[in-house]
C-alpha cells in the first residue's frame, strides 16, 4: 500500500495523544466535542491540544447538530482547520456552516446498507470531504467511535468529487484490507487505537498508521 495514505487519529485528550499521532505520522489530529462521548474534550483543552500539533497536521473539531452559537464559540477559542459534521446535519446546514464559518466542513454519512449510498453522493455534493462511516444502531448514544464496521465492498470502486475518508472499526488488524477493499486514501480511527474507551494507547496509533500505509 502506498505511504500517500492520509490517517486521521479522532477523539484525543491529553498532549501525550496529539504527540503520538504525530510522531507516527497522521495528517489530522481529531477532537471532540460532544458531552456525551467518553473522549469528549472542552474548548479550552481542545485549544491547548491544537496549540500542540507540530504544523502541518489538520486539527478538526467534531460536533454533533450542534448550532451557530455553539460553533462560534468553539472557534472563537480553538484554532481548528476543519469542521467534521457528525450528527443529522442536512446538506443545506453543511452549506450554511462552510458559508458562514468559513473553515472547510467534512460531513460524516453512516452506511448500513444499498439504501445508505445515496446520502454519500448527495453529501459530497456540498461538503469539502465526506467521511464514510458505519451507521450507529438505533440505540446508539454515539454517532460514532461505536467500534462498529460496515461492509466495505458497498463502496468498492465508488469515487465522489471531492477527498472522502473511511472510517468505522477499523483497526491495526483490518485497516490494510479496508483500504484494499475500498480504495479509500484517507483513513479516521478513534475507538481501534485505545487501550478503553477514551484512552489512546501510543502503540496502537503506530501500529495502525503503519498497517495503513504497509
Amino acid at each position: 500500500m502506498s505511504g500517500t495514505i492520509r490517517v486521521k487519529i479522532c477523539g484525543l485528550r491529553l498532549p501525550g495523544d496529539v504527540l503520538a499521532a504525530a510522531a507516527s505520522g497522521a495528517a489530522y489530529v481529531g477532537f471532540v466535542f460532544f458531552p456525551r462521548s467518553p473522549r469528549a474534550v472542552t474548548a479550552e483543552t481542545a485549544a491547548d491540544l491544537a496549540l500542540s500539533a507540530p504544523p502541518g497536521i489538520a486539527k478538526v473539531g467534531l460536533v454533533v447538530d450542534a448550532d451557530d452559537a455553539a460553533l462560534a464559540d468553539i472557534l472563537d477559542r480553538v484554532p481548528l482547520d476543519m469542521l467534521q459534521l457528525h450528527g443529522h446535519e442536512s446538506p443545506a446546514r453543511v452549506a450554511e456552516v462552510k458559508a458562514r464559518f468559513g473553515l472547510p466542513v467534512m460531513k460524516a454519512v453512516g452506511v448500513a446498507g444499498p439504501e445508505d449510498l445515496p446520502a454519500l453522493d448527495e453529501m459530497a455534493r456540498v461538503a469539502d470531504q465526506i467521511l464514510v462511516d458505519a451507521k450507529p444502531p438505533r440505540d446508539a448514544v454515539l454517532p460514532g467511535g461505536n467500534g462498529l464496521a460496515f461492509d466495505w465492498r458497498l463502496i468498492a470502486g465508488r469515487r465522489w468529487p471531492g477527498p472522502w475518508m473511511l472510517a468505522g472499526g477499523l483497526t491495526p488488524a483490518n485497516v490494510a484490507e479496508a483500504i484494499r477493499l475500498t480504495g479509500a486514501r484517507q483513513v479516521d480511527v478513534s475507538s481501534g487505537v485505545e487501550s478503553a474507551p477514551g484512552v489512546k494507547d501510543p502503540a496502537r496509533i503506530a501500529a495502525f498508521i503503519a498497517a495503513a500505509r504497509a
